[in-house]
């Protein structure tokens, strides 16, 4: 394309410049890449007639953005016919961009004004207009180019190939992908990747994995699909033991992939393993990500190392919404909530906008402290302040709250006037409390619904069976067995984990099958005198069991978390922190013992159990008793 014009042309466009409202700075040379209209390109295009100047100085790819969805459109294709170059090449720089730009859909009516003109479409155009019928969810017009791609004989293509199968996976027709990938006689390792991806996103980690176990070869992007997908899908053990095959391999996990292995490590509490990638992250110059950041915060936060996920926080340089969040739901979970409501007040004043989650994290402060004054002026400042409308979660915790106070009538009144039907959780919320302040017809009333709301729930037959067992009403808590034993319901076995040297260990309550199993309980009654010297006295009570009290007692010294902290005890280093996840909630005999044991062997315990988490040390307990 020429770079200058004719002294004639020139001049003429000297004079038209005069007419256009352009700044003063413009050139005559400026007019024909920055017209704005179809009439300024008629005009333009005039005097270049008249001066007998070829219409090839205009810009062509200006004039299909110009004239493409207006009723000039044809006089731009009569206009691209004249040049040597073929017409679809200068219209698929507009395509590209419409498809790539807030307004797909001017890609796909484009495309179909191309065809009305007998315009055809080459490689580029489907790929093009595929994207745009990708980021619509137009399975309609995806075929339809999807046809055309057929008759035009544009396969086998593999990157056309690829893009028909992420249209087709991305529009819910897997099957329709499926067919694609099989009848292709060429993949690449982007074909295999959009698959795996794609039955991620469908929770399918099955057919995930026996996709990526058939790649001839893998990249780092194949590798973090798979192992995002194992933890999205709840499998956090398979991700870790897929990062170490990929370590092995010798590939570098990029900055996704540490994303979804700090998540996984936050899962299983694989601090051990997190911290090393911690590390390497840092290595690798990536703190200033935030997503980063914020997964190692969760992921400190959930080890049960708070300490940690403050010291990230504080030496970020840029914090979201989401780093705010979790900090404060970090606090409020290790039974600090006086610290979370102190750093609330920080992010507002920081300018920071709260939101839902910030709230529900905030509720949750409130509940597990007992502050239910503070709790209802943060649920009132939710509407009154920020404008957001409270959805279950909230109206969860502030049941919750009322419940743990032993505020009943208030939650039940509360539960009464919700604007939105309650569910299981906030009902469940208010048995929780009854089972804690011993109202039976409250609890009763609960069930009512809950069998309604959450028929197969375990737990809440359990809670209620407690309640009648602390009563002494058997024939109430063989009443609530049956019914579980009628609908198929088992009550969820009591278990804890603990790792060591990178190895985890589990322990359910009453199983003596592990192979440490008599140095274990040889090791508690060596611990018991002591025990009992500070005043410890099996608490029974929570056996709630119809046995006798020796009975109860060898029950209550095989309970899971008891297993853990000796073999942790046993097998790690003096002075070092030892860390528990427990499935269910603590029992009042084991937090009372773990209490007494952190003195006595001058541990940190942290157990984190189904509600929150205990930090034990010198004695004392991070929830103060109000769990």
């Amino acid at each position: 394309m020429l770079l200058s014009l004719p002294p004639l042309a020139t001049a003429h466009l000297t004079k038209l410049q005069k007419s256009y409202s352009t700044t003063s700075e413009a050139t005559p040379n400026d007019l024909l890449y920055n017209f704005n209209s179809s009439f300024e390109l008629k005009q333009l295009h005039a005097h270049l007639i008249k001066t007998n100047t070829s219409p090839s100085l205009l810009c062509l790819t200006r004039i299909a953005s110009v004239c493409a969805l207006t009723p000039s459109f044809s006089y731009a294709h009569e206009i691209f016919e004249r040049v040597e170059k073929p017409e679809i090449f200068i219209w698929n720089s507009c395509l590209k961009a419409l498809a790539e730009g807030d307004s797909p859909t001017d890609a796909i009516l484009l495309f179909c004004r191309l065809r009305e003109f007998n315009v055809c479409p080459d490689l580029f155009t489907c790929s093009f207009v595929l994207k745009a019928c990708t980021a619509l969810l137009d399975i309609l017009h995806g075929r339809i180019v999807h046809g055309f791609v057929e008759k035009l004989g544009l396969r086998p293509d593999v990157f056309l190939e690829n893009s028909i199968i992420y249209f087709y996976a991305s529009c819910r027709a897997i099957d329709d992908a499926r067919v694609l990938f099989d009848k292709m006689s060429e993949r690449d390792v982007v074909t295999w990747n959009i698959l795996i991806t794609q039955s991620v996103k469908r929770s399918d980690a099955d057919e995930a994995y026996r996709l990526f176990t058939r790649m001839p070869e893998r990249s780092v992007r194949s590798w973090t699909a798979m192992i995002a997908g194992f933890v999205q899908c709840g499998k956090p053990k398979e991700a870790i033991d897929l990062f170490t095959q990929m370590e092995e391999e010798g590939l570098l996990p990029n900055e996704v992939t540490i994303v979804a292995v700090l998540a996984a490590c936050a899962d299983l509490g694989a601090l051990d393993l997190g911290g090393r990638v911690h590390q390497y992250s840092d290595h690798c110059g990536y703190r200033r990500n935030v997503r980063i950041c914020n997964t190692l915060i969760d992921m400190y936060i959930k080890c049960g190392c708070l300490a940690d996920a403050r010291r990230v926080f504080e030496e970020m340089k840029e914090r979201t919404i989401v780093s705010w969040s979790a900090m404060i739901g970090g606090l409020a979970m290790h039974g600090q909530a006086e610290e979370a409501l102190s750093l609330f007040c920080k992010m507002t004043q920081n300018g920071i906008t709260p939101n839902g989650v910030t709230f529900v994290w905030i509720l949750y402060a409130c509940s597990h402290k007992g502050l239910v004054d503070e709790g209802r002026k943060f649920f009132d400042s939710m509407s009154s302040d920020y404008g957001i409308i409270p959805k279950i979660e909230h109206y969860g915790c502030m049941v919750d709250l009322y419940s743990r106070a032993g505020f009943l009538k208030e939650a039940h009144e509360f539960i009464k006037k919700m604007p939105i039907r309650p569910n299981g959780v906030v009902w469940g919320a208010l048995l929780g409390g009854c089972r804690v302040h011993k109202n039976i017809e409250l609890a009763e009333e609960a069930i009512g619904h809950l069998l309604e709301l959450d028929p197969l729930n375990d737990g809440y037959f359990v809670v209620l069976s407690n309640i009648y067992a602390e009563a002494q009403r058997w024939e109430d808590v063989a009443r609530v067995r049956k019914l579980m034993r009628d609908k198929g319901l088992k009550k969820t076995l009591g278990w804890s984990s603990i790792t060591v040297d990178g190895v985890a260990h589990e322990f359910a309550a009453g199983d003596l099958t592990h192979p440490n199993a008599e140095e274990i309980i040889a090791g508690w009654e060596k611990l018991l005198p002591e025990m009992k010297r500070m005043g410890y006295s099996p608490n029974t009570a929570v056996v709630l069991l119809d046995m006798d009290e020796d009975e109860k007692v060898r029950v209550l010294f095989r309970h899971s978390e008891k297993l853990a902290l000796v073999f942790g005890l046993l097998n790690t280093p003096s002075k070092t922190s030892i860390r528990i996840m427990k499935n269910l909630r603590v029992c009042e005999d084991c937090h009372a013992a773990f209490k007494l044991l952190s003195a006595i062997t001058d541990r940190e315990i942290v157990v984190r159990d189904r509600n929150r988490y205990h930090c034990f040390k010198d004695g004392f307990c991070s929830c103060r008793d109000y769990w």
